[in-house]
C-alpha cells in the first residue's frame, strides 16, 4: 500500500541551474524601473504595491530606483493576501495573518502590483482581491521578476523581468538579501 507523504516529507529540491545572479537581478531592476517610467510617462499618480513577500523588497527597490531617475519619491505600498487565496486549504491548518496596509491611497492612482514569480496567476489574483479591497485604482499594472508559465487563470504581466520555460517538475526560487541573505535566482527540480 502507498502512503501519501505530507507537505513536510516533500521531496527535496535539487538546484539544476542559476538563472539570475545578483548583477544580473540588479540590471533587470533597472531595465524595469526605466519600462514603468516609460509607460506611465513619470511618476504623477504612480504606486507600487508589493505582494509578501519578495514582491515588497521588489517593489522597494523599483521605488528607490525610479526616485534615483525621477528626483521624486514614488509610493511603495505592502499587500498581504493571506486571506485572499482560494488555496488556503493546501497551505496548511493555520495560514500566519499579517495585517499590513499598503500604507498610501491608492484610490485614483496608477498602480504597479509587483510579485516574484507569475506561475498559475493564483496569487495574481488573490493580490487584486486583495488590493480592490483597499479602494479603485485608475489601473493596476503587473510586474513580475520571473515569469514561468503554466498559467492556470487569464493573467499576464505588464512588466517582465525575465521569461523562463519550466517542466511542472521544475520549481523557481528567488533569493533577496531582504529575506534570505543571498541574491540569486535559481531552477530547482523535485
Amino acid at each position: 500500500m502507498a502512503i501519501k507523504k505530507s507537505a513536510a516529507q516533500k521531496t527535496p529540491l535539487r538546484q539544476k541551474a542559476q538563472l539570475m545572479s545578483g548583477s544580473e537581478i540588479e540590471r533587470t531592476l533597472v531595465r524595469l524601473a526605466h519600462e514603468i517610467l516609460e509607460k506611465n510617462g513619470g511618476v504623477d499618480a504612480l504606486g507600487l504595491v508589493g505582494i509578501r513577500r519578495r514582491g515588497v523588497p521588489i517593489a522597494e527597490r523599483l521605488g528607490k530606483m525610479i526616485q534615483q531617475v525621477e528626483k521624486r519619491k514614488v509610493p511603495v505600498g505592502t499587500l498581504d493576501i493571506t486571506f485572499y487565496r482560494d488555496d488556503l486549504s493546501t497551505l496548511g491548518p493555520k495560514p500566519v495573518v499579517q495585517e499590513a496596509e499598503i500604507g498610501f491611497s491608492i484610490e485614483g492612482k496608477r498602480i504597479v502590483l509587483v510579485d516574484d514569480v507569475l506561475f498559475t496567476g493564483r496569487t495574481t489574483r488573490a493580490a487584486l482581491d486583495a488590493l480592490f479591497s483597499h479602494g479603485r485604482p485608475s489601473l493596476v499594472q503587473l510586474l513580475v521578476l520571473i515569469d514561468r508559465g503554466h498559467r492556470e487563470l487569464p493573467i499576464e504581466a505588464t512588466f517582465i523581468g525575465r521569461t523562463v520555460q519550466t517542466t511542472a517538475s521544475e520549481v523557481i526560487e528567488v533569493k533577496l538579501t531582504e529575506i534570505d541573505d543571498a541574491e540569486k535566482v535559481l531552477l530547482m527540480e523535485r
